[in-house]
């Protein structure tokens, strides 16, 4: 069980923040969407046996997964890397996508974040997100406001 305990996440230096996800258009076109469905757990396995890559670790909520990287750098490397899993899964997809346009849909969303230039609370809550990533530490003291989390002086 979660303890109720309110925890706050901290990480050394900046990190990126990715988002990714797919929407599923037309689910009787099977064979349009489902490499789409079977590439991303080949690429988190892959990052996972690799930390060098710079994957600092994420998690999954249907159809979307955030992640969490070291750097920018590291996700544009992974991204364009010829002997990784991502370039000819992406490849794969536009060649399908062409095929069945609006069979499905994929989006992400990348976010460079500042040492420090965030916030975060956690309440009986098992790890999630940074803090899945980060150092779990008790929100007290200046920690205990959203102000203090983010560096910033009370009122």
């Amino acid at each position: 069980m979660p303890s109720p305990t309110r925890l706050t996440a901290e990480i050394e230096g900046s990190f990126v923040v990715f988002m990714i996800g797919a929407r599923i258009n037309q689910p009787w076109n099977v064979p349009a969407w489902l490499p789409v469905v079977r590439a991303m757990p080949r690429m988190l396995s892959e990052l996972q046996r690799h930390p060098e890559l710079g994957l600092l670790g994420g998690q999954g909520h249907g159809t979307t997964l955030i992640q969490y990287w070291r750097s920018a750098e590291h996700l544009q490397a992974y991204a364009q890397a010829r002997d990784r899993e991502h370039l000819p899964a992406w490849r794969a997809f536009y060649r399908a996508a062409r095929r069945s346009p609006s069979a499905v849909g994929i989006w992400h969303e990348t976010y460079h974040v500042e040492a420090g230039a965030y916030e975060t609370v956690y309440y009986a809550m098992p790890p999630f997100g940074l803090g899945r990533v980060g150092t779990l530490v008790p929100a007290t003291g200046r920690r205990e406001s959203a102000r203090g989390r983010m560096g910033q002086a009370a009122d």
